[in-house]
């Protein structure tokens, strides 16, 4: 490999952290340095499919001067610390979402963020999916006039495992945080937030004190509104669409599915495939492209990709459509 190659190292070799060794692999101008996880099993198996070094001790990472950026995909609890040895090292940072599961503690490391001499960046790759970029531009370029209400519709296939919830910090920390990012994506920052929401379906989420379906109303600072529909559970599959109204008309980014043939017979009309069956299908081409801009970004010293600050301002919504929820009240936020 070229010696020109950003050398990326990968923190985390779950899901996600698969996701994000693929895109660098098959990035040009970059490649995997080292993979760490606190699961040797994990980390070892990962790096084997790249015949890369792994370790069990992240600080190998920050010590050994053969990392020039690393993708942060651990648990949440790990990403301030990790973002902060980041950016003592010299060393360029994207991090998975959320910042953190308390606003408090991301906040300690902002200014340090704000005045760091490497990029540091928010994975929210959501903006870079292809279908609401387009939607986010045919907009800013003024199709539809100016926005009166954007909907955004987030409904995953089958929830998560009851001890991911206990851990994840609530749906609106969790799943619901990329839909605020693009919220803020649309319309800038928000001033109110009011949410309705339920246990219908899953009873680990109850359990855990959690809610599995929810509505979240938003007005923006200049007016604008968005609503935002999540749900753990949809028995057709990986829902994800976006609607733009404006004066002018409007502009709708609709699911994906494998092909887009429809059928036409005895059965049935305009029968489709089924949508993609989770994020790491759906969202393939946004993860490439937020690591292309992450790479642009590090060469250009320009902030091509989300910011920690949009990373704690979701974070700030989060929290208050869990107080919403909780309170039966209208949330104000201080931005």
């Amino acid at each position: 490999m070229s010696s020109k190659n950003l050398r990326i190292g990968i923190i985390g070799a779950g899901r996600i952290g698969i996701v994000h060794s693929g895109s660098v692999a098959d990035t040009p101008g970059a490649e995997i340095a080292i993979i760490a996880d606190a699961v040797e099993e994990s980390a070892a198996k990962l790096a084997g499919q790249y015949g890369v070094k792994h370790t069990t001790d992240v600080s190998e990472i920050f010590k050994s001067g053969d990392v020039d950026a690393i993708i942060v995909g651990s648990p949440t609890p790990t990403h301030v610390d990790l973002i902060s040895r980041a950016v003592d090292a010299g060393i360029h940072v994207m991090c998975e979402k959320p910042v953190d599961l308390d606003i408090n503690n991301a906040l300690t490391i902002k200014e340090k963020v704000a005045n760091a001499k490497t990029n540091v960046s928010i994975a929210f790759n959501r903006r870079f999916d292809p279908n609401f970029a387009a939607v986010h531009a045919r907009y800013k370029a003024g199709e539809i006039g100016r926005l009166q209400q954007l909907v955004l519709t987030s409904r995953d296939p089958a929830p998560p495992p009851r001890a991911y919830i206990a851990v994840s910090g609530g749906i609106f920390r969790d799943q619901a945080i990329h839909d605020f990012d693009i919220a803020r994506f649309f319309v800038g920052d928000i001033a109110e937030v009011s949410t309705f929401a339920s246990n219908e379906v899953v009873a680990d989420a109850k359990a855990e004190g959690d809610f599995d379906t929810a509505i979240t109303n938003l007005r923006s600072v200049n007016g604008e509104l968005v609503t935002i529909i999540n749900t753990r559970y949809a028995s057709y599959g990986y829902d994800q669409r976006v609607e733009a109204f404006g004066e002018k008309g409007m502009l709708i980014g609709n699911n994906l599915t494998s092909t887009m043939v429809t059928s036409f017979n005895a059965n049935g009309a305009d029968q489709r495939d089924a949508y993609m069956p989770f994020f790491l299908e759906r969202y393939a081409a946004s993860y490439r492209k937020e690591l292309q801009l992450f790479i642009e970004s590090i060469q250009t010293g320009k902030q091509l990709n989300p910011t920690y600050e949009d990373g704690c301002k979701a974070l700030i919504i989060a929290d208050a459509a869990t107080e919403s929820a909780k309170s039966g009240q209208v949330v104000k936020v201080k931005n």
